[in-house]
């Protein structure tokens, strides 16, 4: 959806490296599995986050091969279908057809279109998602049309803008018992994050459109770095915090380089400016 949430590759182990790409290739099966040809479009990063925090921590790491969607010819290692694939495909495209029916609101003619046609595509996949995860497709529902309202009033708080998408995010993995607990801060956290870290690298886009940013709202048109820095460092000490609360098994090493050293890099890209060549980067070059 926003592919901020990925690992420093650079510092990878092998076996982490090859945990992540089965993950993500075991995602990107399991959505076309469970939603069709259409469905793998929606894979990203920040869902195989979510698969990587929803597996149980004594399940150990196994991989099968199977045919890659991109490349047919293609067979790659990843992991087999399981609960926390599962939960995450569902919820990818739960949250992407809301996002697009957002879009549609918020957009001009040629966005506006583009998102009609692809909720419409998207239609039968989400109303199957939704029926599986009813719970996470009221939230989404909600907090985005909170989110809406702060926008047209255009509301200067970036707490009450962030905290709509952070309740949004926390509300993708169960709540009960310790580990609910441990998932619901990180994730609430991680969500506040996310939401800043794109509405700075809008920044310039927004202003020159005319659109609601929460940053330009709170600090100006050219915002305020050093307190937004601040801010969002906050949250990435809270995701640490939470994550080192949890009991990940085998994942946590590669959980652990994602939040200490791969969000980290995003936020300094996102502030620099270049974040936005280094997106179109995939994980598996070894040149970020």
């Amino acid at each position: 959806m926003f592919g901020y949430v990925r690992p420093f590759r650079p510092e990878l182990k092998c076996k982490d490296f090859d945990l992540y790409q089965a993950t993500y290739c075991g995602l990107c099966r399991c959505l076309r599995r469970r939603y069709g040809l259409i469905a793998p479009m929606l894979l990203n990063y920040d869902f195989t986050f979510l698969a990587l925090l929803l597996w149980e921590p004594e399940e150990r790491f196994t991989s099968c091969r199977g045919r890659c969607h991109a490349n047919p010819l293609l067979k790659k290692p990843m992991c087999p279908d399981s609960p926390a694939l599962e939960q995450a495909a569902d919820e990818s495209v739960v949250l992407a057809w809301w996002k697009l029916r957002d879009d549609l609101q918020d957009g001009g003619l040629w966005k506006g279109l583009s998102a009609r046609l692809l909720s419409g595509l998207l239609g039968p996949a989400y109303r199957k998602a939704a029926r599986r995860r009813p719970d996470f497709d009221r939230t989404v529902k909600s907090c985005l049309e909170e989110l809406a309202a702060l926008e047209r009033e255009n509301c200067p708080s970036l707490d009450r803008t962030a905290d709509t998408f952070a309740r949004l995010l926390q509300s993708a993995a169960p709540c009960e018992g310790e580990r609910g607990r441990v998932l619901s801060q990180l994730l609430y956290h991680l969500g506040r994050w996310i939401y800043l870290a794109d509405a700075r690298d809008d920044l310039e886009e927004d202003r020159l459109s005319a659109r609601y940013n929460p940053v330009s709202a709170r600090y100006g048109p050219v915002g305020d770095d050093e307190a937004l820095r601040l801010t969002m460092n906050l949250s990435l000490e809270q995701v640490g915090a939470a994550l080192q609360l949890g009991q990940f098994g085998c994942r946590m090493p590669l959980l652990e380089n994602i939040v200490y050293l791969g969000l980290p890099v995003v936020q300094r890209a996102v502030f620099d400016g270049s974040w936005k060549e280094i997106k179109k980067q995939k994980i598996w070059r070894n040149d970020e």
